[in-house]
């Protein structure tokens, strides 16, 4: 199992809103295909099985989530749904990788977040029907409020700063 391998994905991928959403699963994200790998392993030998661990090489995912950014639906926005793909994007342009753990049970999920922290993921998200639930701290705040831009999960406020400067919010 190596993540330059031919990937095994759920089809048809997972979407709201037109925009990809995998309900039931932790999505991690890593700086590279190593950390990506020995994670895998690391899920494997906590008892999850390989028909439980998806891996999106970078191309892989920039290309679902331009596809998905260009396909979403106006209602995508209203939420964090559209803001996450972006993030998506933007890691996968830094050149991460991802992998997508089933997790139908809260205990599954303590367990891929246990993974994610120890591996170093740079990104732990757990889909549930509503929410999404950040598994490990995005970015260098440590203090982060759900919903707000500390979270990272806002692409906008970026570029916000760079018109108005972040003084703007002070």
């Amino acid at each position: 199992m190596k993540s330059d391998q031919p990937t095994q994905q759920p089809t048809p991928p997972q979407q709201t809103l037109g925009v990809f959403k995998p309900v039931g699963h932790v999505l991690m994200s890593f700086a590279t295909a190593d950390q990506s790998d020995v994670s895998a392993k690391a899920l494997l030998d906590i008892g999850f099985s390989e028909s439980e661990i998806f891996w999106y090489l970078l191309a892989e995912m920039q290309a679902q989530a331009e596809t998905d950014i260009e396909a979403a639906s106006p209602m995508a926005s209203l939420g964090q749904d559209l803001n996450l793909v972006k993030a998506h994007l933007a890691l996968a342009l830094q050149g991460q990788s991802f992998i997508v753990v089933s997790t139908a049970e809260d205990e599954q999920v303590q367990r891929a977040t246990e993974v994610a922290k120890r591996m170093h993921a740079t990104r732990a998200q757990h889909y549930g029907m509503l929410v999404v639930e950040e598994l490990v701290p995005p970015g260098t705040s440590t203090q982060q409020t759900a919903e707000s831009p500390d979270t990272g999960l806002d692409m906008q406020k970026r570029a916000r700063d760079d018109v108005l400067g972040p003084e703007a919010d002070a």
